[in-house]
C-alpha cells in the first residue's frame, strides 16, 4: 500500500479515538434569523461577498423551510424534523472545509437544528455508513454496486444527490522546479517508474483520495517513495518545508484553508495537469465543470433515513440555491450554476 510515515515528517495532528476528527455544528445568535429580506440574506452576503442575490427559486426554497420552522419555536423535547431536532452525518474529512462552510450557514439559519458531523476517511466513514449506525454521509464518490446492494438487501432506499465537483489538486513547494506533469507520467511516478527523487506525500492511507489515485492509476500498491500523512493540513505543511515533496490533497482545502495554513499556502503552488504535452490545466472552477482538468471527482449526499429527518433537509439545502451559492463561493464547481439577477437602470 503507501508508506505511513516520511523522513522528517511533521507530528500528526491528534486524532479522535475512533482515528477522525469530530466536531459539533453549534447553534450560534442570530436575531431575527428568519425574516429572510432583512437577515439571512445580508448575513449570506457579508460571509460571500461574491454572491448576488438569490433568485425565484431559491428564495422560493427559503421560505418553505422558514414558513415550516416557525410552526415549532421551542428547542426542547422536539422530533426530528427537516430543520429541527438532532442528528449526527458522516462526511469526508478531506473535504471538511467545504462542509463546514454549508454547516455554519445551515445553523445560523435554523436554529432548531442541531447537526454533529463526523469527519472520517473514507474507508473508516464507509464502515459506519454501512453499519446502518448513522443513516446520512457526505462522500468524495458515489456508492458502488455492493454498496447500494447492502441497503436493497435490507429494504432501505437510498437517496443520493451529487451538489459539488470537486478536484485532486497536486502541490509543489515554490522553490521547485517542478509545475507540470501529464497523467501518464503521474501515473509512473506513483508506480516508482518516474521523478524517483520526491517524495510523494498522500493525506491519509484511508483516504477517499488516494482511493481515487489508486482507482487512476489501476494498481494496489504504490511505489516506496509514496507516503501518507494524516490530514491535508500536515500535507500542505510538509510541502511548504519540503522542495522535494509533491503533495496530492484535495483542492477545497487550498481554495478555503483555514487560518492556521495562511502562512503555509504561500510556500506551496498549484501543479499544472494535462491528458498529453500539449495543453496542461490547473484545478479551477471552469476546468473541474468542462471536464478539462484530469483529476476531478463528484461530491455527494448518501441519505437513507427513510423519513423527513435532519439529513434530507441538509440534502435540500446543498442542491438548493443557497447551498450551490456557498460552493461557487468557496471555489468548487457547483452541480448546477445559481441564477443571477441582473438590474438595470
Amino acid at each position: 500500500m503507501v508508506k505511513s510515515k516520511i523522513p522528517q515528517a511533521i507530528t500528526p495532528i491528534p486524532l479522535t479515538p475512533e482515528g477522525g476528527v469530530c466536531g459539533v455544528i453549534c447553534q450560534k445568535a442570530a436575531k431575527a434569523i428568519y425574516s429572510l429580506n432583512k437577515n439571512i440574506l445580508p448575513y449570506i452576503h457579508s460571509k460571500c461577498s461574491a454572491i448576488p442575490p438569490l433568485g425565484v427559486r431559491g428564495m422560493a426554497f427559503s421560505l418553505l423551510l422558514i414558513g415550516l420552522s416557525a410552526c415549532n419555536q421551542s428547542p426542547t423535547n422536539q422530533t426530528e424534523g427537516i430543520i429541527s431536532g438532532k442528528t449526527t452525518i458522516l462526511a469526508d474529512e478531506s473535504v471538511f472545509t467545504i462542509v463546514d462552510d454549508q454547516a455554519e450557514i445551515f445553523a445560523l439559519n435554523y436554529k432548531q437544528a442541531q447537526i454533529k458531523f463526523n469527519y472520517q476517511p473514507e474507508q473508516k466513514l464507509i464502515k459506519l455508513f454501512l453499519s446502518d449506525s448513522i443513516k446520512t454521509a457526505i462522500m468524495a464518490r458515489d456508492l458502488t454496486a455492493q454498496e447500494k446492494q447492502h441497503f436493497l438487501d435490507q429494504k432501505i432506499v437510498i437517496r443520493t444527490n451529487r451538489f459539488a465537483i470537486d478536484g485532486i489538486a497536486l502541490i509543489a513547494n515554490k522553490q521547485s522546479t517542478d509545475s507540470v506533469l501529464t497523467i501518464q507520467q503521474l501515473k509512473a511516478a506513483l508506480l516508482g517508474k518516474y521523478k524517483n527523487d520526491k517524495a510523494w506525500v498522500f493525506d491519509n492511507a484511508q483516504s477517499s483520495t488516494l482511493a481515487y489515485l489508486m482507482q487512476f492509476a489501476g494498481v494496489k500498491i504504490f511505489a516506496k517513495n509514496v507516503y501518507a500523512l494524516q490530514t491535508n493540513k500536515e500535507v500542505i505543511k510538509y510541502v511548504s518545508k519540503h522542495p522535494q515533496a509533491i503533495g496530492i490533497i484535495s483542492l477545497s482545502c487550498l481554495v478555503r484553508p483555514t487560518p492556521d495554513l495562511e502562512t503555509d499556502i504561500k510556500s506551496v503552488k498549484l501543479m499544472s495537469l494535462g491528458k498529453d504535452n500539449n495543453k496542461h490545466y490547473k484545478p479551477t472552477q471552469s476546468t473541474l465543470k468542462t471536464g478539462k482538468y484530469p483529476l476531478t471527482r463528484n461530491l455527494y449526499i448518501h441519505n437513507c433515513q427513510g423519513s423527513a429527518g435532519l439529513g434530507t433537509g441538509f440534502a435540500s439545502f446543498l442542491a438548493g440555491e443557497l447551498g450551490q451559492r456557498i460552493i461557487l463561493k468557496a471555489g468548487l464547481a457547483p452541480d448546477s450554476l445559481p441564477s443571477r439577477q441582473l438590474n438595470f437602470k
